[in-house]
């Protein structure tokens, strides 16, 4: 019985050595248009949905997959008998692989340019019925949404001619997670567009939380605790000098962005373990900072320092004059950076000050050993 391989995808990295891999184990490749047109050079067994299925893509694309030749082939349970004579009555084959991840959502949303029209039409639909379709079924099915499972899968297979259980579930549960994250994303940005006619409620009925692993980290509060950095937002702010940063730093530097935010005047605050030790406002950030510094002399020495202008050279040299591990800005003068990096173990951020202007998370979450307190 032919072998079928679903492979449609937004993010092609890795795309055509799995699909050469697939095909020299024995796969057909079924494929959409736009995935089809990128791998049709590098394979000779490819097969369109639409000629699989006998039915044509339409609506500009919005329904390709949505059709029963290919959910039932996802869908059929191998061990029962009633599945597969209803396959082989309606003619349809079984997709044993399916390397399915989906329209860049976040990322259009992200971009300041990107019209409502532009970011609802990168709303999957498609894309998350194939992969949990495809997850339901993981004892039958492997499923692929992220490409660095590409090559462990292959490995598999051309060591056991099969996906081992364990792996396939692994697969499964990765796959849910993914589509449970991307649709708790749609669901907060549509949160904006709630109508005022709909009353709001004190709190939602339900919380999701959604982020992405952007960066691992050496280690959490404490050393012997893991930890790692989860966040839709990674353009907000960057790291322009410095070594890696911790997971203090970076609840340090969440206390400092929020603080700042407040105000409009040309402002300085010190931080300290996230609490301000040290706030000062005033014409220029040379006496935003005297004024910030005279509030505790003490405390800031290994502290942070966030400033809401470009940091001129004038008010840099007085920062400079004690350690300071983390500064953060909207920008920097000519020739501040270079003053500034001669203290290697110092970190210089930049942000990004629209970043401040509404915050990506609307409740602030406490866990709990039972559970979250939210407000």
């Amino acid at each position: 019985m032919k072998k079928y391989a679903l492979i449609s995808v937004s993010d092609k990295t890795g795309i055509e050595t799995l699909a050469m891999e697939l095909e020299g184990l024995g796969y057909t490749i079924l494929s959409t248009s736009r995935t089809a047109k990128h791998l049709r050079q590098f394979c000779n067994s490819l097969v369109e949905v639409s000629d699989y299925t006998g039915f044509p893509e339409i609506l500009d694309g919005r329904v390709t997959t949505l059709h029963p030749k290919i959910h039932g082939a996802i869908l059929a349970d191998r061990d029962k008998d009633s599945h597969l004579r209803s396959l082989e009555e309606h003619g349809i084959g079984r997709i044993d692989i399916v390397a399915v991840n989906l329209y860049p959502f976040a990322e259009v949303m992200m971009k300041e340019n990107s019209s409502h029209e532009q970011i609802i039409e990168n709303i999957d639909i498609g894309g998350p019925c194939l992969i949990r379709a495809a997850a339901k079924n993981y004892r039958n099915v492997t499923v692929l949404c992220d490409h660095r499972d590409y090559e462990p899968t292959i490995a598999h297979l051309k060591q056991d001619s099969q996906i081992p259980e364990c792996w396939s579930s692994y697969l499964a549960q990765k796959a849910f997670a993914m589509v449970s994250n991307y649709d708790a994303v749609i669901a907060d940005y549509m949160e904006d567009f709630r109508s005022e006619t709909v009353p709001e409620e004190d709190m939602p009925p339900f919380i999701d939380i959604s982020a992405n692993k952007f960066q691992p980290l050496r280690y959490g509060e404490n050393p012997h605790q893991k930890a790692a950095f989860y966040t839709n937002r990674p353009d907000g702010w960057k790291v322009l000098h410095g070594k890696e940063l911790s997971f203090n730093n970076i609840m340090d530097i969440d206390a400092s962005l929020r603080a700042i935010r407040l105000f409009t005047d040309p402002t300085v605050i010190i931080v300290k373990h996230c609490n301000p030790c040290g706030i000062g406002s005033g014409n220029d950030l040379a006496e935003a900072y005297r004024r910030a510094f005279a509030t505790d002399t003490v405390a800031p020495f290994g502290g942070i320092v966030v400033v809401n202008r470009r940091l001129d050279l004038e008010a840099a040299v007085m920062i400079n004059r004690i350690f300071t591990e983390i500064i953060i800005a909207p920008g920097y003068e000519q020739g501040v950076l270079e003053v500034l990096m001669k203290k290697k173990s110092r970190r210089l951020i930049s942000y990004e000050p629209s970043f401040l202007l509404k915050a990506s998370n609307t409740h602030e979450i406490k866990t709990m050993q039972w559970g979250y307190l939210a407000q």
